[in-house]
C-alpha cells in the first residue's frame, strides 16, 4: 500500500497511532473539549435563518424542487413508535437510538421495513412489557402492514443494530439484531416466520453491540459477521458523573450538565465471527487481528473492496476515538491500515465522533469513497479514494463541511435521488442531548435530514428544504436506509427516529431520467445473496459501479438489489459483474431501461419485471 500523506503530518498520524488506549481516548481534540464528553472540533457560532431559528430547524423555503414526500402515516408506519429509556436521555444507553434494514422478507419482488425498537428500565426489569420491534410488510399498493409478532421477530430487548443477510445460502434473506443484552440472529423460515438460533449459532454476545455487517471475507461462498462493540454498560452501576465507572468528575458540553459519554467510559471490544457453514460461527476476532484492543466505541461497520484487489476489507465507524480501516491480507487475516489509509482522523489530524458510514463512487472512476456523519460542531468528513487504499478527506473543497456543522448526523447514504447517473448523498440527523432546546447553541434536539446533490463529481450542492415536503420535516433522526420501496426505480429513504414514529420519505422528484436495476443470485462458490458483488453499468458515456453490501449507514442496511440511474440514456451499452468468487462475466444480451432484472451468476440475465 502506498503512502498519499507523506511528511510531518504522516507521522503525525503515526504518531498518534503508537498512543496507549486511554491517551487516545481522553486527549483532547483542536479547540475546546468539555470534560466527559465526545469528540468535536470546539464550539462554533450558532448558524441561525431569517427567522433567527437555528438552522437545524429553519432554513425553509417557499419554491424549490420538491424531492420527498414523508408518507409514514398515510402508509401505515406511523402508529408505530420507537422506544428508548425515558425522556430525559440521563443516560448514555437512551440517547443512541435504533437502525431500520430494508429487505424482501417473503421474496414477493417488494420491499419490507424492519424498525428496530429498544427498551424501558422497566421492560429489562420484567415490570413492564417490552416495546416491539416492527416488520412492516408492503402491501403493494403503498401501504404497510406490521407483521413482526406473527414473524416471531419482536426482538424484545434493547434494540440498536439490524442487518440483513442470507448466512446460510438457502435464498432467503435472514436477519441479524445487535442489542445492549444478548443479540439475535433470525433463521427466515421461507414461510412468514422467523427462528432465532442466535445461541446455537453462537453469535449472542452479551453486551452492547452496535452496527453489524455481513460478508465473506475469506472467500470460502459463506457470509461472515462482524460485530462492533459500544461501551460496556452495567444497569446496575449507569455512568453517572464522579461515579467509579466514569474517568469524569463532571459530564459537560458548553458547560450544561449533560449525560456522560462516551469519553471516560470502558469501551466493548469488536468481534468477527467465522461462517463454519453448519449453522454455527466462531470467533476469530483475535486471530484476524480486527478484536479493537484499544477498545474505540464502535458505532458502524462495512465489509467492503476498497483497494479493488477481489478481497472483502472492513471499515468501522468509531465514536470519539480514530475510524479503523483493516486491508484483507487474503489468508483470514486484516491489516491495520486505519492511520497510514487517512481514514482514522480527518483532515486536520483529529479523531471525530463518527456515527454512520456511506459508501459510493460518487466521481464514477471505479473507486469507492466514505463518508461519516459526525458530532455537532464538528464536520461530517468526505473521504476521497485515492486508489491503493488511500483516502483524502476533501470534504471543504467539495462544498460539504460547513453546512454540516451545527448538525448531529446519524444514519447516511449515497443514492441517485434523480437518476442522473451521478451518486448524491441523504443524511438522518438529531441530537442527543435534549438540553440543546432551551441552549443559544444554534441547534435542536429534532433536525431536517440533509440532502446534497452530486455535480457531476466536482461539488456537491445543498438541496434546499421546500416548506411542507420531507426536507422541511424534523426528526430525532438515527437509523436511515434507502431503498426502492414502490418499484417505481425512484430511491425512497426511511428513518428510524429516536423516542418517535418513524418516517418513510417517498421520492417524488419530478425528472423523467431512465434507471435500470438489478437483483444478484451467487454460484456456487459466492454467496447467495450475491452480498461483496460489484456491477459496473455503461450508459450514455458514464461508467458507474455499485456494490452488495450488508450494513453502514448508522446500525442500518439499504435495499439489497443494486439501483443505476442512467439519464436521458435509452439503452444500457456494458453490463460487468465482478462476483465474489472472482468469476467477472459480461452480459450480451443488453437489457432497456426501466426495469428490475435478475442476474443468476453463470447463468446470465433473466427479465424481474416492474410489478
Amino acid at each position: 500500500m502506498s503512502l498519499h500523506k507523506p511528511g510531518l503530518h504522516f507521522f503525525f498520524l503515526l504518531l498518534l497511532a503508537l498512543l496507549p488506549a486511554s491517551s487516545a481516548q481522553q486527549a483532547a481534540p483542536e479547540g475546546k473539549q468539555e470534560q466527559g464528553m465526545v469528540s468535536t472540533s470546539g464550539s462554533h457560532a450558532p448558524v441561525l435563518d431569517s427567522q433567527k431559528r437555528p438552522i437545524t430547524a429553519g432554513g425553509f423555503v417557499e419554491i424549490g424542487p420538491i424531492v420527498f414526500e414523508n408518507i409514514a402515516e398515510k402508509a401505515g408506519l406511523a402508529k408505530w413508535q420507537h422506544i428508548m429509556g425515558t425522556p430525559e436521555r440521563k443516560f448514555i444507553l437512551e440517547t443512541v437510538g435504533s437502525g431500520v434494514a430494508l429487505l424482501d422478507y417473503d421474496n414477493d419482488g417488494w420491499l419490507d421495513i424492519y424498525l428496530v425498537n429498544g427498551a424501558t428500565y422497566g421492560s429489562v426489569q420484567g415490570k413492564a412489557e417490552s416495546p416491539h420491534a416492527a416488520l412492516f410488510h408492503n402491501n403493494h399498493d403503498g401501504s404497510f402492514t406490521d407483521v413482526a409478532a406473527r414473524a416471531g421477530v419482536t426482538n424484545d430487548r434493547w434494540g440498536f443494530g439490524v442487518v440483513v443477510g442470507d448466512y446460510d445460502n438457502d435464498g432467503w434473506p435472514d436477519l441479524y439484531i445487535s442489542n445492549f443484552g444478548k443479540n439475535r440472529l433470525y433463521h427466515n423460515n421461507h414461510d412468514g416466520t422467523f427462528s432465532d438460533v442466535a445461541e446455537k449459532a453462537g453469535v449472542t454476545l452479551g453486551n452492547w453491540s452496535t452496527g453489524a455487517t455481513f460478508g465473506d471475507y475469506d472467500g470460502d461462498g459463506r457470509l461472515d459477521l462482524f460485530v462492533p462493540g459500544y461501551v460496556h454498560y452495567d444497569l446496575d452501576r449507569p455512568p453517572a458523573p464522579g461515579s467509579s465507572v466514569v474517568a469524569f468528575a463532571r459530564c459537560e458540553f458548553r458547560g450544561v450538565n449533560v449525560m456522560c459519554g462516551p469519553r471516560g467510559l470502558k469501551g466493548e471490544p469488536d468481534h468477527l465471527f467465522h461462517n463454519n457453514g453448519d449453522g454455527t460461527f466462531t470467533d476469530v476476532s483475535l486471530k484476524a487481528g480486527v478484536n479493537d484492543a484499544s477498545g474505540y466505541y464502535g458505532l458502524a461497520s462495512a465489509f467492503v473492496d476498497l483497494n479493488n484487489d477481489g478481497k472483502l476489507d472492513l471499515v468501522v465507524a468509531n465514536d470519539s476515538t480514530p475510524n479503523y480501516l483493516y486491508v484483507n491480507k487474503g489468508n483470514g487475516t486484516f491489516e491495520d491500515a486505519s492511520y497510514i489509509s487517512g481514514y482514522a482522523l480527518n483532515e486536520n489530524g483529529r479523531e471525530t465522533a463518527s456515527m454512520g458510514i456511506a459508501i459510493g463512487d460518487y466521481r464514477n472512476n471505479g473507486l469507492l469513497d466514505l463518508y461519516d456523519t459526525v458530532f455537532s460542531d464538528d464536520y461530517n468528513p468526505l473521504y476521497r479514494n485515492d486508489g491503493d487504499g488511500n483516502f483524502t478527506d476533501v470534504s471543504y473543497q467539495m462544498g460539504m463541511a460547513e453546512p454540516t456543522i451545527p448538525f448531529l448526523g446519524w444514519g447516511d447514504g449515497f443514492l441517485d435521488y434523480d437518476n442522473d447517473g451521478w451518486l448524491d448523498l441523504f443524511v438522518s440527523n438529531g441530537h442527543v442531548y435534549p438540553e440543546v432546546d432551551n441552549s443559544g447553541w444554534g441547534t435542536t434536539f429534532a433536525q431536517r435530514p440533509l440532502l446534497f446533490h452530486n455535480l457531476k463529481g466536482a461539488k456537491f450542492e445543498l438541496v434546499p428544504p421546500v416548506k411542507h415536503t420531507g426536507l422541511a420535516e424534523l426528526f430525532v433522526g438515527r437509523g436511515m436506509a434507502v431503498g426502492d420501496l414502490f418499484n417505481d426505480g425512484k430511491m425512497d429513504v426511511v428513518i428510524n427516529q429516536l423516542g418517535g414514529p418513524p418516517g418513510l420519505l417517498r421520492n417524488v422528484e419530478a425528472g423523467n431520467n431512465h434507471w435500470i436495476g438489478f437483483q444478484l443470485i451467487g454460484g456456487p462458490k459466492s454467496p447467495r445473496d450475491a452480498t461483496g458483488a460489484q456491477v459496473y453499468v455503461t450508459a450514455a458515456g458514464l461508467r458507474q459501479r455499485q456494490d452488495v453490501i450488508r450494513g453502514g449507514s448508522f446500525a442500518s442496511c439499504n435495499d439489497p438489489r443494486i439501483h443505476f440511474g442512467i439519464g436521458s440514456a435509452a439503452k444500457v451499452d456494458a453490463i460487468e459483474i465482478h462476483w465474489p468468487s472472482g468469476v467477472v462475466e459480461k452480459i450480451a444480451n443488453l437489457p432497456g431501461p426501466d426495469h428490475y432484472y435478475t442476474i443468476t451468476e453463470g447463468k446470465g440475465l433473466k427479465d424481474g419485471g416492474k410489478p
